[in-house]
């Protein structure tokens, strides 16, 4: 067991240069039902669902998902708005090649999202941000690189922002290991499930890392189950 005490830096499987499109394919879909499974999109469909609410009727939200993996967040959230008689226009950035081709093979027609491939920090997009969401991302990340992409969505989401991720605890550690493999889900998620709880955050990491932005004074951390940190900032 890895030491909790502090993020771990191991790499994990999902992310090597050499993973085929059918195995990132066949693990991404796994991936799908785990969120459904953990409750992993209702915090990000809160936040959505409270900027549609705070907004009048006619407004247009444009929603920047970064990370969108399968898609299936900007797929919630497409379903939200249209629940609720609104629109937005979602738009998805992942850096990892693989991710573009899956999203559009299992997003319905006449779903109107657009995925695109690409770094965020190199992307000039052709409109205002209104929000930015990224949903089990940061622990993909090093420390330097998430205080970059907090100052990036607070310079640029004009309505708020939001990161969805995990809590690094031993409980949900053992669970998914154990969970994991009565599924028989794919050796991938069975690997990076737990290496993921132990690559992600306590509250206090979260305040280090916000006062590092500079945004330790107006974003709100919450805890949500099962077993997730959200960081939230709405203007």
């Amino acid at each position: 067991m890895p030491n909790l005490s502090r993020r771990s830096h191991l790499p994990e499987w999902m992310d090597g240069e050499d993973v085929s499109q059918a195995e990132y394919s066949a693990c991404m879909t796994d991936l799908a039902q785990v969120n459904t499974l953990t409750l992993a999109r209702r915090p990000t469909l809160a936040f959505v669902d409270r900027a549609l609410r705070n907004m009048p009727a006619n407004r247009v939200l444009t929603v920047v998902d970064v990370g969108f993996g399968a898609g299936d967040m900007l797929r919630a959230a497409s379903r939200l708005a249209k629940r609720r008689g609104r629109h937005l226009r979602l738009i998805g950035i992942d850096l990892n090649p693989r991710s573009e081709p899956m999203a559009r093979g299992v997003t319905p027609p006449g779903m109107d999202i657009e995925y695109r491939t690409g770094d965020l920090f190199a992307w000039a997009p052709d409109e205002p941000i209104d929000i930015i969401i990224s949903s089990l991302v940061t622990h993909h990340m090093d420390d330097d690189e998430i205080v970059r992409f907090v100052r990036f969505m607070e310079e640029r989401a004009a309505v708020g922002w939001l990161i969805n991720d995990l809590h690094r605890h031993a409980l949900p550690y053992h669970f998914f290991r154990l969970f994991s493999a009565a599924m028989r889900w794919h050796p991938f998620v069975r690997h990076d499930g737990p290496l993921s709880i132990a690559r992600a955050f306590t509250r206090a990491d979260w305040v280090v890392l916000l006062g590092q932005a500079g945004v330790g004074n107006v974003a709100r951390i919450r805890w949500w189950f099962p077993f997730r940190w959200c960081v939230q900032r709405f203007r």
